[in-house]
């Protein structure tokens, strides 16, 4: 979109792997979402990271990847077991459904740590509920080493790398939403198409943003870190 976004939306420089100079999109306000929906953009999915602490991402997340071989119900129980592992560190994480076919978990860092540190922690967790759960969960990066395993991946905690935001639109049969749900919520029954364009606002409007305290001080071992500090956020899509 280098040449043909309007002057007035930040853009934030890259070069590809090819050499080629391009921009990402920095959406500061509701204008510069609403342009973006209006050009297709039908799924947002924005940096780890804001373009102020470009290497210091604002959360560990954990992208929990079905193939057509696992059943919703194997997905809720890895991310009850991820949760059973953070509770015992101390941890808060928060939940989301992808609005595909999985669940995300988020772990906030408030860009305390860098991208290494932070897929470092999320290979512990991610080793840790692989070990309990070990008949249909996996944890190898190669598709093909996985043989129909729920992948547990770790691995998109480096730069640049992207996930549906929540409240985001997928372009999917039904039109879903990736949804923050409460932990209650993670629990046989629930289904990725309980949340779409039709109902997403109204469950905003009594549930509130749940999704808020990802952006918030952070939490990890106290026996390691010291305070947090709040800043302004700017991600890029």
């Amino acid at each position: 979109m280098t040449e043909t976004a309007p002057g007035w939306m930040r853009q934030y420089p890259y070069t590809t792997s090819e050499g080629e100079n391009k921009n990402f999109l920095v959406p500061e306000d509701e204008a510069a979402i609403l342009w973006m929906a209006n050009s297709g953009s039908i799924e947002m999915n924005p940096w780890n990271s804001t373009v102020d602490k470009p290497d210091h991402p604002d959360w560990c997340c954990l992208d929990l990847d079905p193939t057509e071989k696992n059943p919703f119900k194997q997905v809720i129980q890895t991310a009850l077991a991820v949760k059973e592992v953070i509770d015992e560190l101390g941890v808060t994480g928060y939940p989301k459904t992808s609005g595909s076919t999985g669940i995300h978990i988020y772990i906030p860092l408030n860009a305390k740590y860098t991208y290494d540190e932070c897929q470092l922690f999320g290979k512990i967790i991610a080793t840790k509920v692989h070990e309990m759960l070990p008949t249909f969960t996996s944890i190898e990066r190669m598709t093909r080493n996985r043989k129909g395993m729920l992948y547990i991946d770790y691995l998109q905690n480096r730069p640049k790398a992207t996930l549906a935001a929540a409240y985001s639109l997928r372009p999917k049969p039904g039109a879903p939403v990736s949804m923050p749900l409460h932990w209650e919520e993670v629990k046989p029954g629930l289904k990725i198409t309980d949340f779409n364009i039709h109902n997403a606002l109204d469950r905003i409007k009594s549930e509130g943003d749940l999704f808020k305290p990802v952006l918030g001080k952070g939490w990890i071992c106290t026996k390691c870190c010291g305070g947090w500090k709040r800043r302004s956020r700017k991600y890029v899509l």
